[in-house]
Protein backbone atom coordinates (compact mmCIF):
# COMPACT_ATOMS: atom_id res chain seq x y z
CA UNK A 1 0.00 0.00 0.00
CA UNK A 2 0.79 3.60 -0.67
CA UNK A 3 0.98 6.28 1.74
CA UNK A 4 -0.96 9.81 1.21
CA UNK A 5 0.17 12.57 3.68
CA UNK A 6 -1.50 15.10 1.86
CA UNK A 7 -4.05 15.22 5.48
CA UNK A 8 -1.11 16.68 7.07
CA UNK A 9 -0.77 19.54 5.16
CA UNK A 10 -3.91 20.28 4.72
CA UNK A 11 -4.09 20.33 8.69
CA UNK A 12 -1.01 22.63 8.11
CA UNK A 13 -2.98 25.33 5.77
CA UNK A 14 -6.01 25.52 8.39
CA UNK A 15 -3.54 25.75 10.99
CA UNK A 16 -1.94 28.71 9.19
CA UNK A 17 1.72 26.98 9.82
CA UNK A 18 4.55 26.42 7.44
CA UNK A 19 6.10 23.40 7.27
CA UNK A 20 9.77 25.17 9.12
CA UNK A 21 7.10 25.46 12.01
CA UNK A 22 6.09 21.84 11.97
CA UNK A 23 10.05 21.07 11.70
CA UNK A 24 10.67 22.85 14.66
CA UNK A 25 7.77 21.86 16.61
CA UNK A 26 7.92 17.87 16.20
CA UNK A 27 11.99 17.91 16.41
CA UNK A 28 11.67 16.37 13.06
CA UNK A 29 14.77 16.81 9.82
CA UNK A 30 14.83 18.43 6.40
CA UNK A 31 15.34 14.53 5.22
CA UNK A 32 12.29 13.71 7.05
CA UNK A 33 10.28 16.56 5.48
CA UNK A 34 11.65 15.35 1.97
CA UNK A 35 9.98 11.93 2.77
CA UNK A 36 6.79 13.04 4.00
CA UNK A 37 6.43 14.88 0.76
CA UNK A 38 7.52 12.28 -1.54
CA UNK A 39 5.19 9.89 0.62
CA UNK A 40 7.67 7.66 1.57
CA UNK A 41 7.39 5.23 4.82
CA UNK A 42 8.47 7.41 7.93
CA UNK A 43 8.91 5.90 11.40
CA UNK A 44 6.51 5.48 13.46
CA UNK A 45 8.08 7.64 16.25
CA UNK A 46 8.44 10.33 13.82
CA UNK A 47 4.71 10.28 12.98
CA UNK A 48 3.68 10.04 16.86
CA UNK A 49 5.87 12.80 17.40
CA UNK A 50 3.73 14.99 14.58
CA UNK A 51 1.02 13.83 16.11
CA UNK A 52 2.02 14.78 19.84
CA UNK A 53 3.18 18.49 18.48
CA UNK A 54 -0.03 18.69 16.41
CA UNK A 55 -2.32 17.46 19.05
CA UNK A 56 -3.87 15.07 16.84
CA UNK A 57 -4.21 11.53 15.41
CA UNK A 58 -2.82 9.39 12.72
CA UNK A 59 -5.46 9.62 10.78
CA UNK A 60 -5.24 13.27 10.82
CA UNK A 61 -2.34 13.20 8.85
CA UNK A 62 -2.33 10.33 6.97
CA UNK A 63 -3.91 7.85 4.75
CA UNK A 64 -3.28 4.08 3.32
CA UNK A 65 -4.10 4.49 -0.92
CA UNK A 66 -5.13 1.24 -2.62
CA UNK A 67 -2.79 -0.81 -4.33
CA UNK A 68 -2.20 0.07 -7.70
CA UNK A 69 -2.33 -2.53 -9.43
CA UNK A 70 -0.94 -1.43 -12.90
CA UNK A 71 1.77 0.25 -11.53
CA UNK A 72 4.61 1.15 -14.63
CA UNK A 73 7.36 -0.27 -12.69
CA UNK A 74 5.32 -3.93 -12.12
CA UNK A 75 6.75 -6.21 -14.77
CA UNK A 76 4.01 -7.44 -16.62
CA UNK A 77 1.95 -10.57 -15.94
CA UNK A 78 2.56 -13.05 -19.10
CA UNK A 79 0.81 -16.04 -17.71
CA UNK A 80 -2.57 -14.17 -18.79
CA UNK A 81 -4.51 -16.25 -21.14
Amino acid sequence: MDISYKKLWHLLIDRDMKKRELLQLANISTATLAKLNRGDNVNTDILVRICRALNCSLEDIMELLPVNINKASDPPDNNKA
